[in-house]
Parts: C-alpha cells; structure tokens; sequence
C-alpha cells in the first residue's frame, strides 16, 4: 500500500510538475530577454500575437529544471534507472503531443489530421522528452547486475541507429532549421561518419568497454541533436530511446581501455592533423589564383577546417571552379578516415605485451619440473608465450594473445587446488583487457574442472602415445615399422641419443642445418605441442640422431623431457632429403629403446587432429561422417588424414584432447586464433 501510495503521488506531483513548467515559460518570457535562437511554437497558443516563440536558453533551462524534478520523483516512487527514463520521456512527449496538437487545432483552425501530425514534429516537443528521458536514466535507482546480455542488447541497438543513420544521411528529408546559420545539407554531411563511428562503436559496448560507452554516449547525443534540429521523427525516437538506455544501464560498462594506447594515439593524431594541414595549405597555395582573397596561412587553414567539420559540402567558400567542389570533400573524407582510425585503435582490447622475466621462467621451470606430468607440459617454456601465476606462484598457465583471444596452451600446471581458482582469475584477467579466452590441447581428465567454470569443451584430436613397456616390433601387425628398421640397419644407418649438452658444436651445425633446409620456407609450426628452439639454455631435451654409414648426420628427433609425467615428447622431426623410406619410423623405434632402457614409461608422438573423426574402424553417425569427408578434402592444406595413419602404425594409446572455449558465437574467433598461434595464419 505503502508503493502504491508513492507511485499515486509521484504521478500526481509529476502531472504539476508539467503545468509547472508551461506557467513558468510564460511568467519568464517577457523577464528574461535572453540572446541567441528562439524556439518556435513553444507556446503555442501564443501563435495569433507572435508570441510563441520562446529563447532557447530559457526553454532548455525551465524544462531541465522540470525532467530533474521528474527524475527525483521517479526515484522516489522506486523506478530503477532503465524503467524511469523510458517511462519519463515518452510520457513528456505524450503530453505535450496532445497540449500542442489541440493548442495548433485551435490557433490555425486546422483538420485534426494535420494539426497533430505538426505537433509530432514539432522541435518543442522533442526537446523535453529527451531531457526528461536523460534525467530518469540519470536519477532512477541503481540495480546491481553483471548484466552480460543488456551490454549485448545495448550493442546492437546501437549498431541499428548507426545503420539507420547512414540510411538517413544517404536519403535525407530536410526540415526547418533551429539555428538557421546551420545549413541541413551540412549536417546531414555528419551523419555518416557519426553512423559509421556508432556502428565502430557497438562492439565494444558488448565486451563492457568504458570508453564504448562514452564514445557512444557522445555519438548518441550529437545524432539526437541533429535529428531534433531537422524536426523530430521516427529516427530521433529510436535513436533518444537508445541514449536513455545506454546512460541508465552506465553501470555495465566498467572495463578500462588500455593506458598505454593514450600516448600512441596522441602521435598519431598529431601526424593526422598535420598531414591534413600541410594537405589544405599546399592545395590552397597552388590554386591561389581561384581563391577572391590574398593567401596566407591562416585563409588556407580556415578554408580546411571548414571541410574537415563538413561546412562546405556545397563549395568551399572564397574558392571557385573545381577545387571549391572537390577540394572540400576530400578534407571531409580525410578528416573522418582519420577519426574513425582513432575511434578504432581507442576502443580496441588492450594490445598484447609479451612480458617474461627471467624470474618468471625460473619459476616456470621449477613448477614444470615438480607438476608437469601432462605431456604438454614441457612447451610451456617456450618464448612467444607470456605466463599467468597464481598469488602465490604454486601454479601458472601459459598464453598469447592473437585477434583478441588468449589462446592458453594446455592445463595449468602446478597445485591441484590452485588450478580452478587460477582458470577464473584468468578469465577475469582476460575480460578486463577486453579478450575472449580459450584453451588449446586440454586432457580429458579435466574437463569437468573448466565445466565447473561455464567454460564449453569440444573435441579436438588424439595424442598418439606409445607405452614402452608393451611397444615390441613382433607380430604380423607391426611388421611393415619392423621392415623398416631392418632396412635402415642393412643400410648401415646407426642412431645415437644426446642429450642437448652433449651435443658438440660441429654436430649441432649439421642438425641446424638439417632443421633450416626441412623447414625451408614455411613458418616454424608449433604453440601447444613443439619447442621453438633447438639448443636453448635450460632447456630440458633429446635428440636422437640418424647417421648414414659415413656417419653424417641425415636427420633427428627432437623430444622434450616430461620427467614429472615419466615421458618424452616429439618436439620435431627433421630429415635431410633422400633418406630411405622408414627414415622416421626407425628413430622413433629407437626412442622407444632407449626411452624403455632408462626408466621412461611413455613417449609422446605426434598429435592427431580429429583422430576418432578419421580413423577407418571409427563408428561415425551421418553427421560425424560428414565432418569426416570434410576433413579429407583438405587434405591438401592441413595433411591431418596421413598423420594419423602414421602414428597408427605404431599402435598407440590415444589420449583425447579438447578445445575449451566461452560461448558458442566465439567459435569462428577461437578457431582463427588457434590457427594463428600453430603459423597456420599470418597473424599476430
């Protein structure tokens, strides 16, 4: 009874505040003869003794009074920020849509279809509906919320104003003018790159970017103002509803922007504004001649700032025959080429900074050493990837940042009770600067941990892995890996197992240039499941080299040590041109050897892209047997089908892994990115 009474009273209170504010613009008229425009038919059954008019100051000031009074009593009857604005606008221009529409019928004497169709346009009515609609969304209650779906809403609002706003600007319908120094073909020359900046915009009000909002926020208010000075329609509705929304829902949007983007936008700026300069003053200078006054620098810069803010879209001024005409235009495009630029990198998530001290890799080292038992772990160390810690440094991931997504390579290593923890820090880490977040290569055993997070999980491919202490070469089926190794022996061919230190320089040579001349043109391949280096200090690895019968060097394995997890896993495997066939079955036959010989329980092969999708014996519904053709047809580009084949021959366990990622419409994104971060893609 208590509410009901508020919101009784509140409407009461509100409907006087209304009167009010009508009285008032009549009391304050003829006491306050103020400069600048005047508003027509802001009283307008004044209209028979010209005194309709009213100040724009004085009209803006009374009705600004009126929308806070409105505000505060829509805060006192418990309207939340959101419903008060759009309660508050659309109910002032009600009411001064029917005032206005009988005070025409009555003055002009008018049908009623025409009287109230010009009180709908009418600039008297739009003004305090806007006002009104603003100090609701600024006054109204607060309600907490994280709100991730209003920030999605609100993007595409906003998205849909800006598309209207170019519709508007290619298609214009001109209206009176409030001030009339201000041509309408002019503003509507704004329109488009004030659109196109809110369409720039809309993205980054749905990651929650502050400065979206205020970039909005602003865009917004101009367009409104715009549109009301054209006379008030269907777009100025749409577009104030928007305004009030996005500053009501203020809340939502609470990531910074990045602070170190601040100091390079400046220079960029500056060397905009002066090429545009130097741009007018050059083309000024040389056809001076057409221009009706002597040159100097400040005429040329004058003449340019005029077209860069759009003022001259019907010939520059001073200025006769082409250049007037084309000389404007390209200043305006220049101009706004330039600010949306800025917009762009002003909004963009925060650039990635790879930042890796040598403590950091210490520790880095220390954790893979006591918890790396993942085959995977060991890549960690490598140096285009930054690491994440958790407060006390008992565990750590490790990403890059590739179009926004931090692709994280592999599970946290480290305490098992600090991994969850660690995974939302990480994704809040993330969120702040603005990038989505996924993981590549995630072990089946802990998909319920990123479950348990909202994280979604989709399959990727099999780790081959061979168990040393089943691996024989007896048997019928293992008998073509068998040929080979019989073959590379009779060839003479011996291999030896290193470890990195004893590696002397003359062989290290021979194997740097085997690995250069493999790779040859392409992009060393590899994030998740391959070091970077060969011969990198600290690093824990073992080569096992192929030597032919006059003991040069034709090829080599390169496996990282997985001494928590008891495993060694393929890093590389490059061979000189040449070499017999069964050149690399044989070296992973001696891995196993010596892997079997010095306690190593398993050895990590190559990793299988959708391995179960390709696999012949795989029993695949319809669906799964179409993504499997699929994947055969490139075969050309990606080789995943003859991959599998080859780990198959050594009979493998298959080990499944995952790509972990955030929501649904993130997928396209995450799949770019991983490709990017394997060198499959020329990102960065």
């Amino acid at each position: 009874m208590a509410r009901a009474g508020r919101i009784a009273g509140a409407c009461l209170l509100s409907l006087g505040a209304l009167v009010a504010a009508t009285g008032w613009l009549y009391v304050l008229r003829p006491l306050a003869p103020l400069p600048g425009p005047a508003l027509h038919d802001a009283l307008a059954l004044d209209e028979l003794s010209h005194h309709g008019a009213v100040p724009l100051v004085l009209y803006l000031l009374v009705w600004g009074v009126a929308a806070g009074t409105l505000g505060l009593l829509a805060r006192w009857a418990g309207a939340d920020r959101l419903a008060a604005g759009l309660l508050l606008g659309p109910a002032v221009g009600a009411w001064l849509y029917v005032l206005n529409g009988v005070s025409i019928l009555v003055v002009r004497q008018v049908s009623e279809h025409l009287a109230f169709r010009e009180a709908a346009t009418e600039q008297a009515l739009a003004i305090p509906a806007v006002l009104a609609g603003i100090a609701g969304a600024l006054i109204g209650r607060s309600r907490a919320s994280t709100a991730p779906r209003s920030r999605f809403v609100l993007s595409w609002l906003v998205a849909g104003v800006g598309v209207l706003g170019v519709v508007d600007a290619v298609f214009p319908e001109h209206g009176r003018s409030l001030v009339p120094a201000v041509d309408p073909a002019h503003v509507h020359g704004l329109v488009a790159p004030l659109a196109a900046a809110l369409v720039v915009t809309a993205r980054s009000l749905a990651r929650g970017s502050r400065r979206g909002w205020q970039a909005a926020l602003a865009l917004l208010a101009v367009l409104v103002a715009l549109h009301v000075e054209q006379r008030f329609g269907e777009g100025a509705i749409l577009t104030a509803v928007v305004l009030v929304a996005v500053i009501a829902r203020r809340a939502d949007f609470r990531l910074p922007g990045d602070p170190e983007s601040r100091p390079r936008l400046a220079v960029q700026a500056g060397i905009a504004v002066a090429f545009i300069a130097v741009y007018g003053i050059v083309t000024v200078w040389v056809n001076r001649l057409m221009a009706d006054r002597p040159y100097s620098i400040g005429f040329a810069l004058r003449i340019t700032g005029r077209a860069v803010l759009g003022l001259s879209f019907r010939g520059a001024d001073h200025l006769s025959g082409s250049v007037s005409e084309w000389f404007p235009l390209s200043v305006f495009l220049l101009g706004a080429g330039t600010a949306l630029f800025l917009l762009l990198q002003w909004l963009a998530p925060w650039r990635y900074r790879l930042r890796r001290g040598a403590s950091d890799l210490a520790v880095v080292r220390r954790l893979v050493e006591t918890f790396g038992a993942d085959t995977l772990a060991p890549f960690a160390v490598r140096s285009d990837k930054s690491y994440f810690f958790a407060a006390d440094q008992s565990a750590f991931l490790a990403y890059r940042v590739v179009g926004g997504v931090a692709i994280v390579s592999g599970d946290p290593i480290g305490e098992a009770s600090t991994r969850g923890p660690l995974i939302r820090a990480f994704i809040d880490f993330a969120h702040e600067r603005g990038w989505r977040m996924a993981v590549l290569g995630v072990s089946e055993c802990d998909l319920e941990l990123y479950r348990s997070l909202g994280l979604r999980a989709l399959y990727h491919g099999d780790e081959a892995v061979v168990d040393t202490s089943s691996f024989s070469l007896e048997g019928r089926p293992i008998r073509k890996v068998r040929q080979s190794v019989t073959r590379l022996e009779k060839a003479g061919y011996t291999a030896r197992v290193l470890d990195r230190s004893e590696v002397e320089a003359g062989l290290r040579a021979e194997l740097e240039t085997i690995a250069a001349e493999w790779r040859g043109d392409e992009p060393e391949r590899g994030f998740v499941m391959a070091l970077d280096a060969l011969f990198r200090d600290g690093d824990d690895t073992v080569f096992v080299v192929g030597f032919d019968e006059s003991g040069h060097a034709r090829g080599f394995l390169h496996y990282a040590l997985c001494r928590a997890g008891s495993a060694i896993s393929l890093s590389s495997m490059p061979r000189s041109a040449g070499v017999p066939n069964g050149f690399t079955e044989w070296l992973i036959c001696e891995s196993v050897e010596w892997a079997r010989a010095n306690g190593v329980e398993r050895v990590s092969l190559n990793f299988s892209p959708f391995a179960a999708l390709l696999s012949p014996d795989a029993e695949l519904s319809v669906a799964q047997r179409a993504q499997a053709a699929t994947l055969r047809r490139m075969k050309p580009w990606f080789q995943l089908d003859n991959l599998f084949l080859f780990n198959r021959k050594f009979f493998p366990s298959w080990q499944r892994r995952f790509v972990v990622y955030e929501r649904r419409r993130d997928l396209p994104r995450v799949g770019v990115a991983a490709l990017a971060v394997e060198a499959y893609l020329p990102l960065q």
